[in-house]
């Protein structure tokens, strides 16, 4: 099992540990917020459900990073550092985004009379709050991967020594390899939003986007284990 050893790759973990606890804490206590204060036939609106399904996603989102915080340490692999980072931000951008989703999700349910439109000023600090946090996290993040950049180069040279072909073929492995994985959650993330989206159960659209979530999945897995074995008619066929 891989345990970090170095100053940096200590720091890196930290960084994202501290961030998601926090992040963690607050989205979930604005979902419970949410959940508990919906009442009547809400139901039958679209925002009782996709609101819910946003933040359950973007909590998954940071889980999901942790994840791969850890396979990126492990592997040495400075690509997927990079886009960790990158993802943060992105994460960054969906937390600043939120707040007026939310606060435009409560007004609507309030007109219908299924949410008593005092829930915003109780959740409002911490949604305002969110984006701060991933920003001062993010700043961490990249300052932090630029010095396991040096320190991860300094391992890979030591392995592959400095045939530069090997290193262009190792450097393209590594990105194919981090975006498939990155590719996971988003297209993961896109799909279940899409079948929440989608009210009428028995529609083509409904039924063409479940059947699309395990093919997504086996299509990733496929690309991956295609790439590691060599397997040159598997990677054509996934492309």
């Amino acid at each position: 099992m891989y345990r970090p050893n170095s100053r940096w790759t200590w720091s890196f973990v930290i960084i994202t540990c501290i961030q998601a606890a926090i992040i963690l804490g607050f989205e979930s206590y604005v979902f419970a917020r949410f959940q508990s204060e919906l009442r009547g036939n809400y139901g039958t609106a679209a925002t009782s459900r996709t609101i819910p399904t946003f933040l359950t996603l973007y909590i998954f989102g940071f889980v999901y990073e942790l994840i791969l915080t850890y396979d990126a340490l492990r592997l040495k692999n400075t690509i997927q550092v990079i886009g960790i980072c990158l993802c943060n931000v992105g994460l960054l951008i969906y937390g600043a985004v939120q707040t007026d989703q939310i606060r435009e999700a409560i007004l609507a349910l309030n007109r219908g009379h299924n949410i008593d439109k005092k829930i915003w000023p109780d959740v409002k600090p911490f949604l305002v709050a969110i984006p701060i946090i991933i920003g001062i996290g993010s700043v961490l993040m990249m300052f932090v991967a630029w010095k396991l950049y040096d320190e991860f180069a300094w391992t890979i040279y030591k392995h592959i020594s400095a045939d530069l072909r090997m290193k262009r073929r190792y450097l393209t492995y590594q990105i194919y390899i981090a975006l498939l994985k990155f590719d996971f959650f988003f297209f993961l993330g896109f799909t279940v939003q899409f079948v929440v989206i989608v009210t009428d159960k028995k529609a083509t659209e409904y039924i063409l986007t479940i059947i699309a979530i395990p093919c997504t999945i086996l299509i990733l897995l496929s690309a991956a284990w295609s790439t590691r074995r060599e397997n040159t008619p598997g990677m054509i066929i996934t492309i």
